[in-house]
């Protein structure tokens, strides 16, 4: 499954007025417990147990939350962009403004990694990164970040 077949347009949120991880976390939770037909809770409470392990912030102001969920159906990736960039305990110290959150199914193990390979390496391409903060509507979001994959 590629990351292009994950992408969904209700899951790409552009310039979101949050100012905290755990709003993030919870902001993130409510729109992907939607999609699959999860509990709001159970999918904040897992990825709140995965930031415990250490901060999924990886640097140049991404951060990739993301946890295995043994109710989710299937995978769900959530795009977001923040309009002021927030403190994410990232491993450069650098705020986070962009956030690629992955929420699988433990059969998914395997593509959950890949997944997750492909975001990191988009995240060290600073033209993409650019692209994806210039845009200002879910809509706009959502074709840069396709294009990108």
């Amino acid at each position: 499954m590629s990351l292009k077949s994950l992408l969904k347009a209700e899951l790409v949120l552009a310039k979101q007025d949050i100012v905290s991880k755990k709003r993030v976390l919870e902001s993130i939770a409510e729109v992907a417990s939607n999609r699959l037909h999860c509990d709001n809770e159970a999918v904040y409470d897992a990825l709140l147990g995965r930031e415990k392990l250490g901060s999924t912030g990886i640097g140049n102001g991404i951060a990739i939350p993301h946890c295995r969920l043994e109710s989710a159906n299937h995978t769900a990736i959530v795009v977001m962009s923040l309009q002021t960039p927030i403190d994410f305990d990232s491993i450069d110290k650098r705020a986070v403004d962009l956030i690629f959150a992955l929420i699988v199914p433990p059969h998914e193990c395997d593509q959950h990694l890949a997944t997750l390979a492909q975001i990191a390496e988009l995240a060290q391409s600073p033209e993409a990164l650019d692209k994806l903060r210039t845009a200002q509507t879910n809509e706009e979001l959502f074709n840069i970040f396709e294009s990108l994959i």
